[in-house]
């Protein structure tokens, strides 16, 4: 194989921007017309005028909070999907829950650069434990392994026993997943005697990958790269390797994407290197999104990367622009936790702690009692599973000792170590 998956990503930076704002008005004017929804949220702009950054910049950003009241007045989609580009495609349901139409073709998420870039090889084998219920988050990366010319194990979430027993008869030389189940994997196989050793790459998503258990994975022969995937868009940005190997400083961005870099709570692009809301803009002809605020937070990097990829290159994800958090994977958005009081009307106040232990994303319920009631916590717990996919601890407070801050979801996540 070449250095790099095609010529596309070594193209001079300014023929690539000329290249999507000289495609933006035509595509902007189909999908104005053909998704109605897109075209009332526009307003009255004139697509021929959409053909530079600045130009975009003054359009609104379409926050997920307004796209799914938009979807829930206008089900399923809010008029954001073209109809007949659904055909002999797959509908998806994300917490929220926000529905998520695939576009049509092989690899509509754009995932194979980012297997291509972390050394994967068409035939390898791929463990894919993405989730593949209802979500989309294992169709992506599957798509992408098989367009590649890879062979995918769907192997899903849960089930550690079975997934360290397949892998280890299977032998597939790359884990897919979320950062953290490739090291339960590892040590429960150990715990049995099964060999894992197979494994040589992982490209993970869905969370932080930490430094600590990057090195973990390395001392246990296997190196692993992250790539920053949406349901909406797919792969937006992934690591590259240098000459060693090794990953790259940052994270490249997707081919046939234009990424933004906004002052959480505004649409004003921030300086490069200031650390603001990530808003991609796509060119889907089934699902046309326009300056869409993913509420992850990230920051441009300067320069070229090393490995010859010219497109923009951003830090990764360094958190959440608002309160809608990722836990395992799993986006869990205060809405939920307000669905979960209504059920339980002896709680008062709830708030959503998100922590690690050891390598794993926790959860805990902290809840105040509505005067002087009993919690059933075991009740609690069954709902908080229910309603986010979830597991989690509840932990009764006194009355009025939770903080007054307007928190909901609480991420104390430390993203250093």
């Amino acid at each position: 194989m070449g250095a790099h998956f095609d010529s596309l990503e070594t193209r001079d930076p300014q023929q690539r921007e000329a290249d999507l704002f000289a495609r933006l008005p035509a595509f902007l004017a189909a999908a104005m017309e053909k998704a109605p929804g897109l075209g009332r949220w526009l307003g009255g702009i004139a697509p021929e005028d959409v053909r530079s950054r600045r130009d975009l910049a003054r359009l609104p950003v379409l926050r997920k909070a307004e796209l799914l009241k938009r979807q829930r007045e206008e089900p399923p989609f809010g008029g954001f999907a073209v109809a007949e580009a659904l055909k002999g495609t797959r509908v998806f349901m994300s917490p929220g829950p926000i529905w998520e139409p695939q576009a049509p073709g092989a690899d509509p998420w754009q995932a194979a650069r980012a297997f291509f870039a972390a050394g994967v090889h068409p035939g390898d084998i791929v463990h894919n434990a993405f989730a593949y219920h209802m979500t989309p988050g294992g169709f992506v990366l599957d798509e992408g392994a098989r367009a590649f010319g890879c062979t995918v194990f769907p192997a899903g979430t849960g089930n550690t026993d079975g997934q360290v027993e397949a892998a280890s008869a299977l032998r597939p030389q790359v884990y897919c997943g979320t950062p953290d189940f490739l090291k339960v994997m590892l040590d429960r196989a150990a715990d049995a005697d099964k060999d894992l050793s197979s494994f040589r790459l992982g490209l993970v998503s869905g969370g932080a990958l930490f430094p600590s258990l990057r090195a973990e994975y390395a001392e246990r022969g296997v190196r692993v790269f992250q790539c920053y995937a949406t349901a909406e868009f797919g792969v937006i940005a992934y690591e590259t390797a240098g000459t060693e190997g090794n990953p790259l400083p940052g994270m490249v961005v997707n081919e046939n994407l234009i990424v933004e870099i906004v002052r959480p709570g505004s649409g004003e692009p921030v300086e490069d290197g200031e650390v603001g809301e990530v808003v991609v803009t796509n060119f889907n002809p089934a699902y046309p999104l326009v300056r869409l605020g993913t509420g992850d937070l990230s920051a441009v990097l300067p320069g070229v990367s090393p490995c010859g990829r010219t497109n923009m290159r951003i830090a990764g994800w360094m958190g959440r622009a608002d309160q809608r958090t990722k836990v395992k994977g799993m986006f869990v958005d205060p809405e939920q936790v307000a669905e979960l009081m209504k059920r339980h009307r002896e709680l008062s106040r709830a708030r959503l702690v998100v922590t690690r232990k050891g390598s794993a994303d926790v959860m805990a319920l902290h809840v105040e009692p509505a005067g002087g009631a009993s919690v059933d916590t075991e009740a609690v717990a069954a709902s908080l599973r229910e309603i986010t996919k979830l597991g989690g601890t509840i932990e009764v407070a006194p009355p009025g000792s939770l903080p007054n801050d307007g928190k909901v979801i609480a991420d104390e996540r430390d993203y250093a170590g």
